[in-house]
């Protein structure tokens, strides 16, 4: 990503001790240009003030200028300052836009004091000529840096804002309007905050973070460029202030083209070290002129500031598609290739339900597109499914803002502080059903559980899933369950975890109850006493039928310290699968990517789903409990782990 430099008039506007409105700051500029003129405006500080009697502070209020250049500015006045409840501690950091004949100005209205997350809150002025102004309430919740699109996207008004600026985590949002009095509509307002995840741009990292929409989105060929505040470290003392850019589809804002890999600014001018919030480069400003992008910012919460960068190359590098392959492993010559963008998915920060952890993911292959259920914590680590897609299986363009299931059963609700939920899914399809087996963990003992769905319902996102039913008794460890995708001699076959080893089940049926619990009947693989580095054995994904037998990849835990997972295989007799033709004896996969090695749990790469496509295995695993990363192996390869050669 180029570096912009800044232009040597900086800082454009500055305060002024003479004037009693910005004595104490001019600052976070926002720019638009129409006819050949540029309309800035500005945050100001001024003086301290007399709220009533017992209240003196300084109110921020809102100035403008204009001039014949993005440069070079006229006189100042002071157009929008505290006149209703909603705003009467302050009017800061405006936006400005011009779309169908008129000037929207959103900024931030506080309306209480001490300032409070309930009291920050968007204000709107509109105006013809920056003289008369129609003000009105926007948002009622917490929320600040609003900014509108200089056009209706799809026959809709569009504007982008950040929500829960001062409640953690902060939120990058789109809303969309039918007509210009939605955008004042507490209706409309209450129905799209009752349902925020679903407008939500996850661009945050790291929920140690924190962001802000900087500047209005400008119109680019390939994309909306949307400019904003990034600040890492956000909760220490550390706090390192980033501007950062995003590129969005030009039809569906929702959907993220590209991220900037590198900050655009940071600050390093002595005006943007020191001020009244020393260093602070904050974007609020943007106008695309020539091939250059102008953008405007304030330098420590004091001055107004300009940089410049070549749009041309930005776009390029925010839109640039990277070539992927896959990497064949350091030390196991016959082995699965990762691939070179892992990880395919990892925690979104704004998303509370996926907040730590997104890992261990179900897959299956359906309609043409590869399906992925996975396992999501929550910071106080409670697990859900999640649900994301993909094409190719290899790049996600798809994924859901909200957990696809929840602990509902009791057997699966926290009972103690700590693990809970609905662990480790793996999906097995038979007719027009798909089942998913899962572990249900209360905080104390877990579980052997199952939910199923109907096809149809899944691929078209209604999901009417079953009742889940536990399987297994209480107060019996049992896990790393599945159900093999075929009846052998008319019963159902299904695989779980006792006393670490692999355990194979058949059942006449899949009803179960106080009265009829799975109990352990064959250990399938147990860990082999004469090997020095074995703990425990889980299946990883549902075997996959192939015409040699059924393929299962299981995972194999080593002897602490520390203990490492790492993915073998076996082949099932396919009349019998409670015989094991063979084994691999050796590591297909084993950690060795920073992303299997330091996480949650560290030095894991877990699998609990696999896809046969084109004689082709596509392995989706957890990664350190943290992250999910696919790998493929050609099946004739696998086979010749067996010592099977077509």
């Amino acid at each position: 990503m180029q570096q912009f430099h800044r232009v040597k008039e900086n800082p454009i506007i500055r305060p002024d001790k003479n004037i009693e409105w910005k004595a104490a700051a001019a600052f976070n500029p926002s720019v638009v240009k129409k006819e050949g003129t540029y309309h800035l405006l500005f945050r100001a500080i001024g003086n301290p003030v007399a709220i009533n009697s017992s209240l003196n502070i300084p109110i921020s209020t809102i100035g403008y200028t204009c001039g014949d250049n993005g440069l070079h500015f006229g006189s100042e006045r002071q157009i929008i300052k505290p006149e209703f409840s909603w705003e009467m501690f302050g009017c800061e950091d405006p936006r400005v836009t011009y779309c169908e004949g008129k000037y929207y100005i959103f900024y931030t209205a506080l309306s209480d004091y001490p300032f409070s997350a309930k009291g920050i809150h968007i204000g709107l002025a509109i105006t013809q000529d920056f003289k008369k102004f129609e003000k009105h309430e926007i948002t009622r919740f917490n929320s600040k840096a609003m900014a509108l699109f200089p056009e209706k996207i799809n026959g809709k008004f569009a504007a982008i804002l950040t929500v829960h600026t001062d409640i953690p985590p902060a939120k990058i949002a789109l809303a969309l309007f039918d007509k210009e009095e939605d955008l004042w509509s507490q209706t409309y307002w209450n129905d799209w905050y009752n349902n925020l995840n679903l407008h939500v741009i996850p661009l945050l990292r790291d929920a140690n973070d924190h962001l802000e929409i900087g500047a209005q989105p400008v119109k680019t060929e390939k994309g909306w460029l949307l400019i904003y505040s990034y600040i890492q470290n956000y909760f220490s003392p550390e706090k390192n202030f980033r501007i950062e850019t995003a590129l969005l589809d030009i039809k569906n804002p929702m959907k993220v083209i590209g991220k900037s890999p590198e900050p655009l600014i940071v600050p390093l001018k002595k005006y943007e070290l020191e001020g009244n919030v020393p260093n602070i480069v904050f974007p609020s400003g943007a106008l695309l002129e020539d091939k250059k992008l102008l953008l405007y910012y304030g330098a420590a919460d004091t001055t107004s500031c300009v940089a410049i960068g070549d749009s041309e190359s930005i776009i390029e590098d925010l839109s640039y598609k990277k070539p992927f392959g896959f990497i064949q492993s350091k030390w196991i010559k016959q082995s699965f290739k990762r691939f070179d963008q892992n990880p395919i998915i990892a925690p979104r920060p704004e998303f509370s339900w996926e907040a730590k952890a997104t890992f261990n993911p179900a897959v299956i292959y359906l309609d043409n597109r590869f399906h992925i259920i996975y396992r999501a914590m929550s910071l106080d680590d409670t697990s859900v499914f999640g649900y994301a897609s993909s094409k190719d299986g290899l790049i996600i363009d798809e994924r859901l803002p909200y957990p696809i299931y929840e602990p509902r059963a009791n057997f699966e609700k926290k009972l103690r502080p700590g693990n809970s939920g609905c662990e480790d899914p793996r999906i097995t399809k038979m007719g027009d059903i798909l089942y998913i087996f899962y572990a249900a963990f209360d905080g104390y003992t877990p579980r052997v559980a199952f939910t199923s769905i109907k096809e149809e319902d899944f691929l078209n996102k209604r999901w009417n899933w079953t009742n889940p039913k536990v399987i297994t008794p209480p107060n019996v460890a049992d896990k790393n369950s599945c159900l093999l995708s075929e009846k052998i001699n008319g019963e159902y076959v299904i695989f779980h975890r006792q006393n670490d080893c692999i355990c194979i089940n058949t059942e006449k049926n899949l009803e179960f109850s106080e009265n009829k619990w799975m109990v352990h009947r064959k250990s399938l693989i147990e860990p082999r006493k004469t090997y020095w580095d074995n703990s425990k054995y889980g299946i990883a994904a549902p075997p996959i039928k192939t015409k040699h037998g059924w393929l299962m990849f299981f995972h194999r835990a080593t002897i602490p310290s520390p203990t490492i997972y790492k993915v073998e295989a076996a082949l099932l007799d396919l009349n019998n699968p409670f015989d094991v033709i063979a084994q691999t004896d050796a590591t297909l996969l084993e950690p060795e990517m920073d992303y299997e090695i330091e996480g949650i749990v560290n030095n894991v790469v877990f699998p609990c789903g696999a896809v046969l496509l084109d004689q082709t295995v596509y392995l989706y695993y957890g990664g350190a409990d943290k992250v999910i990363g696919v790998a493929k192996m050609e099946l004739s390869d696998i086979m010749k782990r067996f010592g099977i050669c077509d």
